[in-house]
């Protein structure tokens, strides 16, 4: 949440794949734009009009909040497959994505669920 607007960047899952700015105090959606597929975290960096979703499909949506009515995708940044939860250093404003290589399971096994 940017505490300063009180706005929410939301992100949606599959099908529609949308972020929106959602107010935090009346609930109004002010603006519906596209995210990556697979989105597992949000997050405004404060003092700033950005927002970024990491998607599960290897890519970092960053957007720009232009009007309390409209937010534009600056970049989708490519990251690894499974880069999906993120973490946010406020002072550099450095995001972390963590992400696994999976190998394929071994003759005869499953993979676990």
């Amino acid at each position: 949440m940017d505490n300063r607007t009180r706005r929410l960047f939301v992100g949606c899952r599959p099908p529609t794949n949308d972020g929106y700015r959602k107010h935090a105090d009346t609930g109004k959606i002010n603006h519906h734009g596209p995210t990556g597929d697979g989105t597992d975290a949000t997050r405004s960096i404060p003092g700033t009009d950005v927002a970024f979703s990491s998607n599960g499909e290897g890519t970092l949506t960053v957007v720009h909040e232009d009007s309390p009515e409209k937010f534009s995708v600056l970049e989708n940044v490519p990251t690894k497959k499974s880069a999906r939860t993120r973490a946010l250093d406020l002072k550099t404003h450095n995001i972390f994505l963590p992400a696994a290589d999976f190998d394929a399971p071994a003759a005869g096994e499953r993979r676990a669920r």
